[in-house]
């Protein structure tokens, strides 16, 4: 699990050069082939091979794409297939040892046994750049170029490939793929450091027609290479210098572009001056906190940290100009533009991190989804997007809680912008069953395989959008979604306590299963992990499972019952390592469940599930993520949880307070202002508080506010091994609820 890549890329780089090790398709003949999601990222740890080295991937999600301009090094005879894992001689891949493999923030290196070559890896935002080192008695230096190597790949994805050889050591040219982005425009510039001396290429799906290009033999040292399925060769005599470096600038609007990119960011400069420039972003970046911990806590701190600074991605050129939802070129006038939202995962931790630790970014993010709504001929909010184009994977309208959030926590936005678009995003009739939802109160089943998990996530997206419309003095609007916040509601059976889909005719799922996490009405969950699922009204949801004690014993039996293996079989995101008891940990429904006993008369078991998440969950070993890490969504929960508080309900201004996992910890929040966190005596044994202060005063309520956080100064938690039965809140020291259980 995990599917994260190793390989090179600054924070939020466009570019993520890591090595693939396998080519396995998405589907053969429209049949999906499901070892294929394994391979989200392209690498898997237990692969003995490597097929090259690709210039684009997904950091931790559970669908991909991408794997775009894949370079591999070769020596002695040519081959122009990758091959297989079973039989890697029959194509241009190479095995390889993990004992030579080096990973670190924007450096990867490998040796490449088959043909004893070393490969470094190091990049800009927006270029790749190479340095293979050939072994001295090479008969043949020689670089594949495969334009048609994708991640998630499938007979007919790229559309269209071009490579136009420019002189002897500059390549241009583009692929146009359709996959989860169903039109991904890649133009590339690609600078040698030394000249090639023979070239050619292989359509290994040739054109019926070649028009008057057949006067020509373009197979073979011919400048202008196109085709579907194109694989080129690049054969070069060193001499007496057995090393090639290779700059590969990036761009989605244009040739031009990338050679900008490729120019601006690495011109001249040597690959040890680029790789340490990458090295100085990630430390800067990481140094956003300090903590001390053990060297297992610690390591997991800062790879939790290092994720959430992958995804996402800078989307344009140095100039300015990207390529818009609409296709047309655009230029960002005062912003970054932003791509790669996984927004069902990202808004619960990710997004709220960034308004403490990374708000400039966030600045242009929410920016960019603005950009996204204004070019979209659907007038709505991003969705899951990348690169130019929406997936629509997932459900909800979950940019909304994002701009609530950033608007709540005084991220610069154009309020009335941002209130247009959440409205419009929430009114689409045909997207996931709106026009049934608006009317009935619900998405019924019938209708929609997942509508339980459509209704209660559309009822959190909507108090959003009441709680900022009410904000900002729009009475009507706010009455409106209040209302549609509450139809949670409509999805409870209160005779169970527990969300159930129902019919169009309002009669419920008939042979319900609420442990099923397949055919019940629920997305990558079931009904006991999404019966949770009401942040917005928490004290409402206590009411319609039967008062505090009732939702405290139902709390605990899902973090102590046990989920046999055959109720999540047909789901592949959902695996046991993810799972404590019936509480999966890891899909990202679940997160802020651990944190609901602060409503309770027992917050204090908060204390005790969240490091027992902590420990079993984040492992700093191979596989040690328990889930998809989804741009960071999963390793953002660790950072908040470590800080000891979390965002359960993103678009209020509150953090309810868990226990810290370590003894300290400093965020730099900008403005020169810090958060120091003490818990001196932290530790498995020591995980319950007995009292926080910050700056010396109590903390009497079960949250902190965002601005109590970003004032900065110290926050102290005194810890102790039995809980503090006396450290509990009434209704007004509880976090918020839209309602009081009426």
């Amino acid at each position: 699990m995990g599917h994260v890549f190793p390989g090179a890329c600054v924070p939020h780089g466009i570019v993520a050069l890591s090595p693939d090790t396998d080519t396995i398709p998405h589907n053969i003949d429209g049949v999906y082939q499901p070892r294929a999601y394994e391979y989200c990222a392209g690498y898997q740890h237990k692969d003995s091979t490597i097929v090259g080295f690709s210039h684009t991937h997904f950091s931790g999600t559970g669908h991909s794409d991408l794997g775009d301009i894949l370079i591999m090094p070769t020596t002695g005879a040519l081959k122009l297939n990758p091959g297989t894992a079973t039989d890697p001689d029959a194509g241009y891949r190479s095995r390889f040892s993990h004992d030579t493999e080096i990973a670190t923030p924007g450096y990867y290196e490998v040796m490449l046994d088959d043909y004893g070559v070393k490969a470094q890896l190091t990049a800009t935002e927006r270029t790749g750049v190479h340095r293979y080192t050939y072994p001295a008695d090479a008969d043949t230096s020689r670089i594949i170029l495969d334009m048609n190597h994708a991640i998630y790949n499938y007979d007919g994805k790229v559309l269209w490939a071009s490579v136009q050889v420019v002189n002897d050591s500059t390549l241009v040219g583009y692929r146009i793929t359709n996959g989860w982005a169903r039109a991904n425009y890649t133009y590339f510039a690609m600078k040698f450091s030394k000249p090639f001396n023979n070239y050619g290429y292989i359509d290994h799906k040739k054109p019926k027609y070649m028009g008057h290009l057949a006067k020509f033999k373009p197979n073979r040292n011919f400048p202008d290479i196109q085709g579907r399925q194109i694989v080129c060769y690049f054969d070069f005599d060193l001499g007496n210098d057995p090393t090639l470096d290779i700059k590969v600038g990036l761009s989605a609007v244009s040739t031009e572009g990338a050679m900008k990119n490729l120019e601006a960011e690495a011109g001249n400069k040597t690959f040890e001056q680029i790789a340490a420039e990458a090295r100085a972003k990630w430390a800067k970046e990481l140094n956003v906190i300090e903590a001390e911990g053990s060297d297992d806590q610690l390591a997991m701190l800062y790879t939790s940290l290092y994720h959430t600074l992958i995804n996402p991605s800078v989307y344009m050129d140095v100039d300015g100009q990207y390529r818009g939802l609409d296709q047309n070129i655009h230029k960002a006038e005062g912003f970054t533009n932003y791509t790669i939202f996984s927004l069902w995962d990202t808004y619960r931790a990710l997004m709220p991190l960034y308004n403490i630790i990374n708000r400039e970014r966030n600045t242009d993010m929410v920016e960019s989804m603005l950009k996204h709504y204004e070019q979209s001929i659907h007038h709505a909010l991003p969705v899951w997007s990348h690169m130019g184009n929406e997936n629509f994977c997932m459900i909800g309208y979950h940019a909304v809680p994002v701009l609530a959030d950033a608007i709540t926590k005084g991220i610069k936005v154009d309020k009335p912008l941002a209130l247009e678009a959440m409205v419009s995003s929430s009114t689409i009739p045909y997207y996931g069953n709106l026009k049934e939802y608006m009317e009935l109160g619900y998405v019924p089943f019938d209708k929609n395989p997942t509508g339980a998990s459509n209704t209660l996530e559309y009822a959190f997206d909507d108090w959003t959008i009441y709680n900022t419309a009410k904000n900002m003095g729009k009475t009507e609007i706010a009455d409106t979604y209040k209302k549609r916040a509450l139809n949670y509601r409509n999805t409870f059976d209160k005779n169970l306590g527990l969300a159930r889909a129902r019919y169009s005719d309002g009669t419920w799922k008939k042979d319900f299963h609420p442990l099923g996490t397949h055919g019940e009405g629920f997305l990558e969950g079931n009904s006991w992990n999404y019966s949770f699922y009401v942040p917005q009204d928490v004290e409402g949801l206590k009411a319609y499972m039967g008062g505090d004690k009732r939702f405290i014993q139902k709390l605990d039996s899902l973090f102590t019952m046990y989920l046999p293996d055959e109720f999540f079989a047909e789901t592949e995101d959902v695996t046991r390592e993810g799972i404590l008891g019936n509480y999966v940990h890891g899909n990202e429904v679940s997160q802020h469940i651990p944190y609901l006993y602060a409503w309770t008369s027992e917050p204090w078991k908060t204390q005790y599930w969240v490091r027992e998440i902590m420990n079993k969950m984040y492992q700093n070993n191979i596989d040690g993520l328990c889930g998809n890490d989804d741009c960071g969504q999963m390793s953002a929960w660790y950072i908040f949880t470590a800080m000891g508080f979390y965002p359960v309900a993103p678009g209020t201004d509150q953090y309810v307070i868990g226990a810290p996992y370590l003894p300290y910890m400093k965020v730099n929040l900008g403005d020169g202002k810090s958060l120091t966190i003490r818990a001196d005596k932290v530790n498995d044994k020591n995980r319950y508080v007995q009292s926080v202060t910050l700056n010396g005063e109590p903390i009497k309520t079960a949250y902190l506010t965002h601005n109590q956080i970003m004032g900065g100064g110290e926050l102290n938690f005194v810890m102790g091994p039995k809980p503090n039965k006396k450290r509990t809140f009434t209704p007004e020291q509880r976090p918020y609820s839209l309602t009081q259980g009426e």
